[in-house]
């Protein structure tokens, strides 16, 4: 079977380490902007009427620009 050769295992140490560091670091902040939403959506869902609020003034302020430029 033949083996599979990762781009990396081209690359000298430090390019390689480099590109190691960028997937971690994307991944960590892929965690924390998904804790940041979950706990977001948290605090939203104790506050129903504050979800109608906001859609009710963005669809207010949505209509309103859309008369402003016709």
């Amino acid at each position: 079977m033949p083996r599979q050769i990762d781009d990396t295992q081209l690359l000298d140490s430090k390019t390689r380490r480099k590109l190691e560091d960028q997937r971690r670091m994307q991944f960590r902040r892929a965690i924390e902007d998904r804790i940041e939403s979950r706990r977001l959506n948290q605090e939203i869902s104790d506050y129903p009427d504050l979800i109608a609020a906001a859609y009710l003034s963005s669809a207010r302020g949505s209509r309103r620009s859309a008369r402003q430029a016709g």
